[in-house]
């Protein structure tokens, strides 16, 4: 089934269209990545399919029954509701359908009139029907799984929404969002607040949805789990590609190359038809070579293919280092409670190595701190021979808004560098022609990014450390930069929440659970693969300590690696005593909805209302001894 239909939509603001008629279709359940140069005009696309905006030209249609919803980007919640008010928003419909049911089963408790009593009793079949249909019945579940997946806690539920930070209620827009279920959902950036965590509980939770959606995302490693096919929008137009991002990418190469070399063929087939012309014009030939000019003038030509170009950045080293670099030993930073704690760590020359942890967890003071920005708490740091530190801050607080890119990018002390050096230093990194003279205040953040890249590659040191400099760069800038990271000589140390990033660059991967530790060697995709071993050999664990490989192992509701060992909330109990009783709650939860389905308590009020607090109780006590039993997996 289509659900969306868009025909040659129009869009322009300045000279170039933004969008030139652009066409294509969604159906039912697809999974879309929207992908495109920074200022391309993807977010354009949505706010008009949403009809948040309109076009100039074209139409879009929706389908009659489709619902459509486009993530917002700036929160304004009403100052006396709570998070949980604000994310039930979107489930409303549901709660209205279960006060209805409520409030039919009192009147029907209280109705003496048959043939009334028979009107309240179909009423109240049908508002069962729908909420069977729509799991309705499991509707706090649902709240609880998306808030606590966002990486919200339970004692923030009856927190004002106002009284959160702005990254903070971008997520409740999510969680609202998500909750709410459209057939269509469009993202734009739904993951620029969310933490590696929180990342891949919504990389899952989009996956298993059978609702369509457009997603707007540099995050390559989601667009590869999650997108069956990809839009590209580039100079106006849109091209189609089936698969996912890794695949999508490949496509691309290979379309580009077969348009260069038609371009090129024609190109060339051209040259050579007007020499023969002009040498034939009026020579024995020229019957032949007017012929040829009418078939010129017939020739339908080849665009140039307008190709999105991967800037070729580069770092190089004035000086190699020593064979280490940087030895922290037993080192320890915290303020309101300590961040990491007896963190020791030797980093060789040649090594890159990527920082990653939820947000809060410390990561830029760790940075800061190796790098003596910061003093430690107890342990020593020392660098090793030779080594020049350049420090990539995400705040870009090195750079001065009123001079322009090319004074920003001069490196400190070296005389002989010239304008025009620093101008070819700034087109390696994606920035030419007027931009680099204007002030940099007046830059979108990617320009800003690559002029602080530019300033550091300016300085050619030989340990380059990077707070997440992937920020506010798109797909091809991103690329740039892992290609001239893969090909520096020196040192990298750098944070990063971009897997894909992570997976390019790193040799080995420091995780940050506050205040525990932990170095893995190798990528990211290895740090999962760890993970994965270290899952499956609890679960053998505890299926050995049950006494059967088959014994009952409950889903674990927002895992999340790499957990700090905890203290206990729940008195102890063995494993196998808590999957039993979760093994008889659920089949007694399953019981429960078997009798909310049934026509004949359905017909009896008090039964019906019996059922459903029954239920509501077996639901919360069964949410209680998961909780309880992750516990005791861990620290049992």
């Amino acid at each position: 089934m289509i659900l969306l239909t868009v025909r040659d939509v129009l869009r322009q603001f300045d000279a170039a269209p933004v969008l030139n008629r652009v066409s294509f279709d969604v159906r039912a359940g697809e999974k879309i990545g929207l992908v495109g140069p920074n200022g391309a005009g993807k977010t354009t696309l949505l706010k008009i399919i949403s009809g948040a905006e309109e076009p100039d030209a074209g139409t879009v249609e929706i389908a009659p029954s489709c619902v459509v919803a486009r993530l917002e980007q700036e929160p304004d919640f009403d100052g006396q509701k709570t998070l949980l008010d604000e994310a039930r928003a979107g489930l409303a419909h549901l709660y209205e359908l279960q006060e209805s049911a409520t409030e039919v089963a009192h009147r029907m408790a209280q109705e003496q009139n048959p043939r009334a009593l028979a009107q309240l009793q179909r009423r109240y079949d049908h508002l069962q029907q729908e909420l069977a249909r729509l799991n309705a019945f499991n509707v706090d579940h649902r709240v609880d799984e998306v808030l606590l997946g966002l990486g919200f806690q339970r004692d923030d539920y009856d927190r004002p929404a106002r009284t959160f930070s702005g990254g903070q209620q971008n997520r409740l827009l999510l969680a609202r969002l998500l909750l709410r279920a459209p057939d269509l959902m469009l993202l734009d950036e739904p993951t620029n607040h969310l933490d590696l965590a929180a990342t891949e509980w919504l990389e899952e939770y989009l996956r298993r949805s059978e609702k369509a959606l457009i997603i707007v995302s540099h995050d390559r490693y989601l667009l590869d789990k999650l997108v069956d096919r990809v839009l590209e929008l580039h100079a106006g137009r849109l091209t189609s590609y089936r698969g996912n991002f890794s695949a999508y990418w490949q496509q691309r190469e290979a379309r580009h190359e077969q348009l260069r070399r038609t371009y090129e063929r024609q190109q060339e087939f051209i040259r050579k038809t007007e020499d023969f012309i002009r040498r034939n014009r009026y020579g024995q030939k020229h019957a032949q070579a007017a012929d040829r000019q009418k078939k010129l003038e017939r020739l339908e030509l080849v665009e140039r293919p307008q190709e999105i170009a991967v800037p070729p950045m580069h770092f190089s080293e004035r000086r190699r280092s020593g064979e280490w670099v940087l030895r922290a030993d037993a080192v320890s930073k915290g303020f309101d409670a300590p961040l990491f704690t007896e963190l020791t760590l030797q980093i060789e020359r040649g090594e890159r190595i990527g920082v990653l942890g939820p947000n809060g967890s410390g990561k830029t003071t760790l940075l800061r701190t190796l790098i003596g920005e910061l003093p430690p708490d107890c342990g020593t740091i020392r660098l090793g021979h030779g080594v020049e530190i350049a420090y990539f801050d995400q705040q870009l607080g090195s750079l001065a808004p009123d001079q322009d890119a090319i004074e920003n990018a001069r490196p400190p002390n070296d005389p002989e560098v010239t304008p025009g050096d620093l101008r070819s230093l700034l087109a390696r990194f994606g920035l030419s022609g007027d931009i680099v003279f204007q002030p940099v205040g007046t830059l979108s953040g990617g320009e800003k990014t690559k002029v602080a890249l530019a300033r550091l590659a300016a300085r050619k040191a030989n340990f380059l450390v990077l707070d997440e400099p992937t920020n506010h760069l798109d797909l091809w800038a991103r690329a740039g930069l892992e290609q001239a990271l893969r090909t520096f000589p020196g040192t990298v140390l750098f944070v990063s929440h971009d897997r894909y990033f992570v997976d390019r660059v790193a040799t080995r991967v420091l995780v940050l659970d506050p205040p525990n530790w932990r170095l893995y060697d190798g990528n990211y995709s290895d740090y999962q693969q760890f993970l994965e071993r270290q899952r499956a050999e609890l679960e053998q664990m505890s299926a050995d300590a049950a006494g059967s490989p088959a014994a009952v192992k409950p889903r674990r509701r927002n895992d999340r690696p790499g957990k700090p060992r905890r203290k206990r909330r729940f008195p102890y109990r063995k494993v196998e005593d808590l999957e039993e009783e979760i093994a008889e709650k659920e089949r007694l939860l399953e019981e429960l909805q078997s009798q909310l389905a049934d026509p004949d308590v359905n017909r009896d009020a008090q039964r019906i209302r019996q059922a459903m607090q029954a239920y509501e109780q077996t639901r919360t006590d069964l949410d209680r001894l998961y909780e309880h039993w992750e516990e005791a997996l861990e620290l049992n």
